[in-house]
């Protein structure tokens, strides 16, 4: 069974104790779905060494998360509107993306995590995106149950014969949205593969990478067992990660 490294967030519990977490919905995403061993990364350099993280996982969920990547990592000044940081993710999770995605070790990028992938290949971000003219809200509803919050609220349109037009085998595809932030200049890889109905990039990938990096802006850790778009989404990447541990890697890296 692969093990699949669930880049997990600081939070502070009661106020007072501080823990990294990581969201229930994503472990069972991995655990069910993927059919993976979920492990709950420390997102702190100063804990982990990402050589032996490498090496002891084989695929990686960046997930989501409150605080945003820092302005400065894309060469921007921060403001109120970019809200909270979490500079010890972003040290982690910026250089991590980029040694997986230059070995071919498969990564699955969700919202904060899409975000993430987008800046670690040279990309930008609006700090929200609901102020900008003729953009929807994205942002959850603020009040209301889990299932209301996460409840299927938009289409995503994606490239005729894209990547992921091969994962779900539909070329438009309804989903959740729970974000504040967007992509505003793509990374010089990043290929965009899916947009909302207002023009927001929802789905991308790294061009020519040589394995399994795909990024979605939305949240499909969401009852991933049971969503028609979460789960072979999942699927795919339990694949790639299974392959991976398998020994099946990119020829680049058999040659090097």
């Amino acid at each position: 069974m692969p093990v699949v490294g669930i880049i997990g967030n600081a939070h502070l519990i009661n106020d007072e104790y501080p823990v990294h977490a990581g969201g229930r919905m994503n472990s069972e995403a991995v655990a069910n779905v993927a059919d993976a061993l979920p492990l709950i990364v420390p997102s702190d350099p100063a804990l982990v060494d990402i050589e032996k993280l490498k090496a002891t996982c084989d695929g990686f969920l960046f997930t989501g998360g409150r605080p945003n990547v820092h302005p400065e990592e894309y060469g921007e000044t921060p403001t109120e509107a970019h809200g909270a940081f979490d500079r010890a993710r972003d040290t982690l999770a910026l250089q991590l993306i980029r040694d997986c995605v230059a070995i071919g070790q498969p990564i699955l990028a969700i919202c904060r995590g899409f975000q993430e992938l987008n800046v670690a290949m040279g990309g930008s971000l609006y700090p929200e995106i609901r102020d900008l003219p003729g953009r929807m809200n994205h942002r959850m509803p603020p009040d209301g149950t889990i299932e209301e919050k996460f409840a299927l609220r938009h289409d995503v349109t994606l490239t005729e014969g894209g990547v992921f037009h091969q994962i779900f085998g539909a070329t438009v595809v309804r989903t959740n949205t729970l974000h504040g932030q967007g992509i505003k200049e793509p990374g010089e890889r990043i290929a965009v593969d899916g947009r909302a109905p207002d023009g927001t990039e929802e789905a991308i990938y790294v061009k020519g990478a040589p394995g399994f990096a795909l990024g979605v802006q939305w949240h499909p850790e969401y009852k991933a067992a049971e969503d028609p778009v979460s789960r072979p989404l999942f699927e795919a990447f339990g694949n790639a990660a299974r392959a991976w541990a398998e020994g099946n890697r990119p020829d680049r890296l058999r040659s090097a």
